[in-house]
């Protein structure tokens, strides 16, 4: 009997020792793609939402966002931007200040595109893949905090696009050390609660709670 428990009780360590491995991993790899810049020739570069001040203009993070996809856009990498995040209309959405801060650096209105309708990564892949599917693209560049790129892209392809990723300038060795494993972590931890409620191994009591943690993720 002693040695039954004895086994049971290895075996269980072995596996939290192999579920933590493997989140290990996943948070390096988060952070490892921040690193990179993957733009390619593609159909559409889209830039993630961030946060707008109460008057309309784009956040800090939006800012440097939207410069990074005009960069790339007037690169030639492609030919038209879209701007997703916030609600549907709503003028002082992260999309529509994205599209008029856009139009500010050049970009003509034209070959700006709203995936406004959502409040969260998820929903801004999903508006975005609409939009995409209504004018026949299939690739884009995703533009967004380095540290937010991986769970970005995982959502992306879920939805349906052949994405690659941009980082923004911000230089993630320039973040204090434990935020930056906070923001991995926590990156890591989105694309494990997509990953399960997808596969229905969450009691509803769990998911709404950890909902609540991760939409409040960009």
């Amino acid at each position: 009997m002693k040695r039954a428990l004895r086994a049971v009780g290895l075996a269980t360590l072995g596996a939290v020792a192999a579920v933590l491995l493997a989140f290990a991993v996943l948070v390096w790899q988060v952070d490892r793609l921040g690193q990179r810049d993957e733009a390619r020739p593609s159909d559409v570069i889209v830039v993630l939402g961030a946060r707008v001040e109460p008057d309309g203009r784009p956040g800090s993070d939006l800012i440097s966002r939207t410069y990074h996809a005009v960069d790339l856009w007037q690169a030639g990498v492609a030919p038209a931007i879209i701007c997703a995040g916030g609600y549907v209309g709503e003028p002082f959405s992260a999309a529509s200040a994205c599209r008029r801060f856009a139009g500010e650096l050049g970009v003509p209105t034209g070959q700006v595109w709203l995936a406004d309708g959502s409040t969260d990564t998820l929903g801004d892949a999903q508006a975005s893949a609409k939009v995409m599917r209504q004018h026949g693209w299939r690739t884009a560049v995703l533009v967004s905090h380095p540290l937010h790129l991986y769970r970005a892209r995982w959502l992306f392809r879920r939805a349906g696009v052949e994405a690659v990723t941009s980082p923004t300038t911000t230089e993630t060795g320039r973040i204090f050390p434990p935020l930056r494993a906070w923001y991995a972590v926590r990156e890591a931890g989105g694309v494990v609660l997509s990953t399960l409620e997808g596969m229905g191994l969450l009691p509803p009591s769990w998911l709404d709670r950890l909902r609540q943690w991760n939409y409040s993720l960009p």
